[in-house]
């Protein structure tokens, strides 16, 4: 039918933009958290519920850790409680007025779909103005992600792509300079984020690949003085995106 959603505060982010014919299943005799969904379900006046086995449920998402919910989601086509949809580098930077700032936040290759719902949240959190992944070697909006983002994965503009190099390209044509994460960068606190920042974030066990990091400007990191030489990179991202938005509102 539609997108699928597990976890009970991506649920409930859900349904509130869910359109009729979305579906809330909950397993049959479980309470507390599932009685809550329900009654929020029950008032949007649109969502059906439905009770099933929980045999039912694990084949439902894969076996997945469901916790007894599983939305099935349609969301409005039209108005302003509509998702975002799934848009072009293009058609996000055709939006943008002559002077607009924004933040481009490049995933190269992230893998792990806890670190890329973790990276959503704090997308969501920072507004940035859109996130790029490829359509390949990197995790995607699944439902895991969803999840894990709390349903900010709901809210957070997405660009899909075939060749993630050539939309960097284009974003710096249109004015964007281009910052990638990595241990031999510049301290953050001593680099200047213009109003249209890339900031790109590489792979969690190689890093940002050898010809995207060619097409970086600016090469910056997060200044350490701990045991471990390195962060998580959804903690590392929540981090860049702070510094970045914290210096564009000061200006």
């Amino acid at each position: 039918m539609g997108e699928k959603i597990i976890g009970v505060h991506a649920i409930e982010e859900g349904l509130k933009r869910a359109a009729a014919g979305s579906v809330l299943y909950l397993c049959r005799g479980m309470g507390g958290h599932t009685q809550a969904l329900e009654r929020q379900a029950q008032l949007t006046g649109k969502v059906i519920v439905k009770k099933i086995a929980k045999v039912e449920m694990d084949r439902m998402v894969d076996q997945a850790d469901h916790r007894g919910a599983v939305l099935d989601l349609v969301v409005p086509t039209k108005g302003a409680t509509a998702r975002i949809p799934n848009q072009s580098v293009k058609e996000f930077c055709s939006t943008l007025g002559e002077d607009e700032g924004a933040l481009v936040l490049v995933l190269d290759e992230i893998t792990d779909p806890q670190n890329l719902g973790a990276i959503l949240r704090s997308a969501d959190q920072f507004s940035v103005s859109l996130v790029v992944i490829p359509e390949r070697r990197s995790a995607q909006a699944n439902t895991t992600v969803v999840k894990v983002s709390s349903g900010a994965a709901q809210y957070v503009p997405m660009a899909t792509v075939t060749n993630l190099n050539r939309e960097i390209e284009y974003l710096k044509s249109q004015g964007f300079w281009v910052y990638g994460a990595a241990m031999d960068g510049q301290v953050i606190y001593k680099t200047k984020f213009p109003k249209r920042t890339v900031l790109v974030m590489g792979n969690e066990g190689k890093g940002i690949g050898q010809l995207t990091q060619r097409l970086c400007d600016h090469i910056v990191t997060i200044p350490m003085s701990g045991h471990i030489d390195s962060l998580n990179v959804s903690v590392a991202a929540g981090i860049l995106l702070y510094e970045v938005r914290r210096q564009q509102a000061a200006t």
